[in-house]
């Protein structure tokens, strides 16, 4: 009996020890469940990741595409924005008195004009005041041609705030603006001779200055028709 009760207790154990792996198996399984995915191979994993990923050549092309076609527009939007601004006519601002005034008896206006050409020249910067004498743009402005005594000069400058204290500064002159497509229409004249009688007394401490001085204020071309 003994040994047949060994035998039992043997198989019962062995029993026991076969039971003990299913289960705790399967309790993992039922603990941690995992997808099906993470067991494929290596090779079906790179397969899948290869079908969603994107080919880095089209990703380029795409890419380049896009900036050179945004380039393309800004390019067009600059071409056309420079012909704009160089069809838009600029405004020109001028002050204006009769000759004799100007350039033989205000001689503040002299130093004005002398000094500001120097500082420019200093500073390498390009010319932007003129002299006219009797300029044709005087035909837009019939209400300042009527309290002119002729012939006229003009100072005329881009800079409109340096125009306005030229304005302040010489007091008696009248001040506008106007638009012109290009500097040679701005600056156009009509021919004029002006002569100035010299005064047969001066009292002042230093000499008059020479009639002709405002030639290197006048604009390029109009030099021969301003002798005095």
């Amino acid at each position: 009996m003994s040994a047949v009760a060994t035998l039992g207790q043997a198989c019962w154990a062995a029993a026991a020890v076969k039971s003990k792996p299913t289960t705790a198996i399967s309790q993992t399984h039922i603990r941690n469940p995992k997808p099906k995915s993470l067991s494929l191979p290596l090779s079906a994993n790179s397969s899948c990741n290869h079908f969603f990923s994107f080919p880095p050549k089209t990703t380029v092309k795409s890419s380049s595409s896009v900036r050179t076609s945004v380039a393309a527009v800004d390019s067009d939007q600059l071409s056309s924005s420079d012909s704009a601004d160089k069809e838009k006519p600029s405004r020109y601002y001028f002050v204006v008195a009769n000759a004799k005034f100007m350039l033989d008896e205000e001689e503040h206006f002299q130093e004005q004009l002398c000094e500001r050409l120097r500082h420019y020249g200093e500073k390498n910067k390009e010319q932007d005041f003129w002299l006219v004498i009797e300029p044709k743009f005087l035909d837009k402005f019939p209400n300042i041609t009527k309290r002119l005594g002729r012939p006229a000069v003009a100072l005329v400058s881009t800079n409109g705030p340096w125009i306005t204290f030229m304005k302040l500064r010489l007091d008696r002159v009248l001040a506008e603006s106007f638009e012109a497509a290009s500097l040679e229409e701005a600056l156009a004249s009509n021919p004029t001779k002006i002569e100035f009688e010299k005064p047969q007394k001066w009292v002042a401490p230093y000499s008059k200055y020479e009639s002709g001085w405002w030639g290197p204020f006048l604009p390029p071309g109009s030099k021969e028709e301003a002798k005095a």
